[in-house]
């Protein structure tokens, strides 16, 4: 399985991505090491959407907060760029992908990053992942 990650990135040409305790949703939680993950720099953040293609060189899951009934899994997790995109790929692209039941890959990746625009870790399909590396 391929994951994506929407978050802040300070410096979208770095050879490597560091990503503290990000929320995980969608199998997200299941990020490990040698994984494929597609960096998307989140928008609201000033990003511009889809930047690079990497490995996964460390998850780590962070522990539960004891108390709080309803948590979303945390992961720390660092990577290594292996490509930067070529053609943009972000919110407004996606956009008009909004027939969730159509099956697309981009609209997979509207549902789980725009629908709810929170900053994430999420696990895609392989269709997905074959449409994020035409963008490479």
């Amino acid at each position: 399985m391929a994951f994506a990650i929407k978050a802040e990135v300070a410096d979208p040409l770095a050879m490597t991505f560091t990503f503290t305790a990000q929320k995980t949703m969608y199998g997200g939680r299941h990020i490990a090491r040698g994984d494929t993950v597609f960096v998307f720099a989140s928008e609201t953040e000033g990003g511009r959407g889809m930047i690079a293609r990497g490995v996964v060189l460390s998850a780590d899951a962070i522990a539960r907060r004891p108390g709080v009934a309803r948590q979303t899994p945390r992961v720390s997790i660092s990577i290594a760029r292996t490509a930067l995109a070529r053609r943009p790929l972000g919110r407004n692209e996606l956009r008009p992908l909004t027939d969730w039941t159509d099956g697309q890959p981009g609209t997979e990746l509207n549902f789980k990053f725009y629908r709810q625009a929170t900053n994430k870790i999420v696990g895609i399909s392989d269709e997905a992942a074959a449409f994020l590396s035409g963008f490479f």
